[in-house]
């Protein structure tokens, strides 16, 4: 059965997965959005679906204004041990940390952070036969845990930090497959020059042996159109075989290619030579060899009919109560300004990860006496949005430090559907300053006529030009009084 790569599209990156019975189980990082930590579920690992997420409540999860974008939390390891979903991670926020939470489902609730002090990011966890919880984390350094109350039993100790001369060794996580312990890492950086690579030992703290076929996976210096590979974690899949989740972009456009979507969640195979674990070629298109179940039809519209929002949905920091309600005008999401722009920390702003190259977005809002729309964001100096309110559609583009008004619109009456069309660049047809996409910011009447405002450059909402980690997220935002929305359509073009 064939199945296509990335199987999470969209900024859903440092993949952790592990298997409970016929069922499987993933989470992502999700640095400075509210809530945090999505989990998806899935029986195939192919078709997966968001079933929540694991820092949900405002308690469990602080991001204060002052949490640079891409800061946040980073890089979960989700586990199921004894009868119990162990997650641990860090959040790299002023006054944060690592932590551990537990769950007896993974749909939630999840339990109150319990903080882990003194070790670095990407934490790590597994258990030996006799109980111990081992703590691994980027450097790559180890500790041994009580898990349940997050105090060091004994360590740190330095186990293996990679290749010679490579940057940035993270992302461990240590298994016990066979006579051997495994430690996977991460290598090169989160860039084109990431790379996967492995040691084993006959101890969970070593000492380890690297691989010799190291790094076992790595697309740099490569044309292959998926990038950045990855932070990966081992898997068995349904018949037995072995399999990894990883991260890795698409980049598009000319030089030096510009990925906007984010870091993605891939599926490769993996089978074992000599006692070492050999993945097979990463490609858009991939064969499953047991039976995968078509995907089921993504939800075009939101018409915010529910009391609580679908865990997609995605807030900047923080979404206080007193922001938003479904219930001020049953059937509408009414959003309540915290703050004057998107420029702002603080911004009131609902959103979903872009997660096709090409796509379209329409929203029905009414903004009355306020001031707010659709928005295209990437962090506080990286977005395009659509505003309607005092009377005129504006479109401003925030590059930096440049802030542009592109364009007005009288306001017509009544409620507006807004509209913002991504088209990525065609196939086949490259220039070295090609850029990967354009965004077409408009109106939409009534009979699904689109009167285009502005036409706008994609490259400046990618990583390669704004830096950090994230991906694009396009939403609804409140800059001045209430406005309400009555839908938000999310489709891909292609």
């Amino acid at each position: 059965m064939t199945f296509t790569n990335p199987v999470i599209a969209g900024m859903h990156p440092d993949p952790s997965v592990c298997r409970v019975g016929d069922d499987y189980y993933l989470a992502c990082s999700s640095f400075e959005y509210f809530p945090g930590v999505p989990i998806f579920h899935s029986r195939d690992l192919v078709n997966w679906e968001q079933i929540g997420n694991a820092l949900d409540r405002p308690g469990q999860l602080a991001l204060p204004p002052g949490t640079p974008s891409s800061g946040g939390v980073y890089a979960p390891t989700l586990r199921h041990h004894d009868g119990r979903f162990w997650l641990i991670t860090t959040n790299v926020a002023p006054g944060g940390g690592s932590m551990i939470l537990t769950a007896d489902d993974a749909r939630g609730p999840w339990s109150d952070p319990i903080p882990v002090p003194g070790i670095g990011i990407d934490p790590d966890l597994a258990w030996d036969d006799d109980g111990n919880c081992w703590c691994t984390y980027a450097g790559i350094a180890q500790i041994r845990l009580d898990p349940t109350t997050g105090r060091t039993l004994d360590g740190p100790h330095r186990l293996w930090s990679g290749g010679p001369h490579a940057q940035a060794p993270e992302a461990p996580h240590l298994y016990r497959i066979g006579d051997h312990w495994y430690l996977l890492i991460a290598e090169g950086g989160t860039e084109r020059g990431h790379a996967i690579s492995v040691a084993r030992a006959t101890s969970p703290n070593g000492p380890f042996e690297p691989c010799p076929a190291n790094p076992i996976l790595t697309h740099r210096g490569s044309n292959r159109p998926i990038q950045n590979t990855g932070h990966a974690d081992f898997v068995q899949g349904p018949d037995g075989s072995w399999w990894m989740v990883l991260l890795g972009v698409r980049p598009g456009g000319g030089t030096p290619g510009w990925h906007v979507l984010g870091r993605e969640t891939y599926l490769v195979p993996v089978t074992w030579t000599d006692g070492w674990p050999v993945p097979g070629d990463l490609t858009p298109e991939m064969t499953a060899p047991w039976p995968v179940k078509p995907p089921a039809p993504p939800q075009a519209r939101d018409d915010f009919d529910d009391p609580e929002l679908h865990p997609r949905w995605i807030s900047v920091r923080s979404r206080p109560a007193g922001s938003w309600s479904t219930t001020d005008r049953p059937g509408w999401l009414a959003l309540h300004a915290r703050g004057p722009s998107l420029d702002n920390p603080g911004v009131t702003f609902v959103g979903r990860r872009q997660q096709h190259p090409s796509c379209r977005v329409r929203v029905l809002l009414d903004p009355g006496a306020g001031r707010g729309g659709l928005a295209v964001r990437l962090d506080e100096r990286h977005h395009y949005e659509l505003e309607a309110g005092d009377g005129i559609v504006r479109v401003t583009a925030r590059l930096g430090s440049v802030l542009h008004t592109v364009t007005t619109r009288p306001l017509p009456a009544g409620p507006v559907r807004l509209r913002i069309d991504v088209i990525a660049a065609p196939d086949g047809h490259w220039h070295p300053t090609q850029g990967p996409d354009e965004l077409h910011l408009g109106i939409e009447t009534a009979d699904g006529t689109f009167q285009t405002l502005a036409q706008l450059d994609g490259r400046y909402l990618s990583t390669e030009v704004a830096g950090g980690f994230t991906g694009r997220v396009i939403g609804m935002f409140a800059t001045a009084g209430t406005v309400l929305f009555d839908w938000f359509d999310y489709e891909p073009i292609r």
